[in-house]
């Protein structure tokens, strides 16, 4: 009996390393579990057809948005762990289990870290109707105003929701937090003055603030970012120091997915990353490379979920 059980084993483990060294042998899924147009989304198709050149294979990108990225993540969850499923998604992968009592995954139980990719960067705008012109200004309106004044993002849990209440935490002031289904109608409120201030990515704050529609006040960031150097950060602009809120944006797959696929794949994704028109298209839309292998990501996943998860403990931020 036991000698049976152990030639099953090898069997498996035999064919488990054979599918590995064939991989990939037909299309790869990418899911991204938000809106075209998003920076996963871009991140996507900027590295779909590099991957398909490297691997051989065609890659389709899958928009599968929902529920705070919840859905499209589910869908990776469940797939069958064989490397032609995959997640793209950023921050909310550790943000949604705090937020989200009723997940039917975990990030750390359900999925497999391939790579970091890039990291982006926001920044704090208001409506020209606000008068502040910096970050000290305007956290001195939040306190002569207490109560009054409201801040609007994307939807609850997302990287801007969050950048919110740190803002908030830091300061010793008080928003009203104002979700939204998607960015579109959030930023279309912030200018027209029925909310003061967003958390938005640099990149797609810029053509607000230079057609005269936005005011940037500063990036969350510990220095400044290279698509919009002139911009200060928080801190330079008179606000505290510990408002750092890059938004990070990484590859997964299900879990139990067979390591010499991560491997391949993950070191696949770091020679892609290097490539200089790779990383000149990712910059012109906001986005830094920042590639970190699994075991790294891993290490920044728990480092985040820690440092988080007093942010929403102590504001009793809750999801629907």
């Amino acid at each position: 009996m036991r000698m049976s059980a152990l030639v099953a084993l090898i069997l498996t483990v035999a064919a488990a390393a054979a599918t590995a060294q064939e991989w990939p042998a037909k299309p790869i899924k990418i899911i991204v579990p938000f809106t075209p147009g998003t920076g996963q989304d871009i991140i996507a198709r900027t590295l779909g057809p590099k991957l398909t050149e490297r691997l051989g294979q065609s890659v389709v990108i899958e928009n599968r948005a929902g529920a705070a990225g919840n859905i499209g993540t589910e869908a990776v969850v469940k797939s069958a762990a064989d490397g032609y499923t995959l997640l793209l998604t950023a921050s909310p992968v550790v943000f949604n289990p705090l937020i989200y009592t009723t997940l039917n995954w975990d990030p750390y139980r359900d999925l497999m870290p391939v790579a970091n990719l890039t990291d982006g960067f926001l920044a704090l705008v208001v409506g020209n109707s606000v008068p502040a012109n910096n970050v000290k200004e305007f956290v001195a309106l939040l306190k002569a105003r207490p109560g009054q004044l409201s801040y609007a993002s994307p939807g609850v849990g997302t990287p801007q929701h969050l950048t919110g209440e740190l803002f908030k935490v830091a300061t010793g002031t008080f928003m009203l937090h104002v979700p939204y289904r998607g960015s579109a109608g959030a930023v279309t409120d912030v200018i027209g003055g029925s909310v003061e201030a967003m958390f938005m990515p640099v990149h797609t704050v810029l053509p607000q603030v230079k057609q005269g529609r936005l005011k940037i006040l500063g990036v969350a960031n510990d220095k400044r970012v290279s698509v919009a150097p002139e911009v200060p950060t928080i801190a330079e602009a008179g606000g505290p120091r510990d408002v750092n809120a890059s938004v990070w944006y990484a590859m997964y797959a299900p879990a139990k997915t067979a390591p010499e696929i991560i491997s391949k794949l993950s070191a696949t994704l770091r020679d892609i990353l290097r490539q200089p028109d790779v990383a000149d298209s990712l910059n012109k839309q906001g986005l830094t490379v920042n590639y970190m292998n699994p075991q790294e990501l891993t290490a920044m996943m728990r480092s985040e979920t820690t440092r988080w998860a007093r942010i929403v403990k102590e504001k009793g931020l809750k999801g629907e």
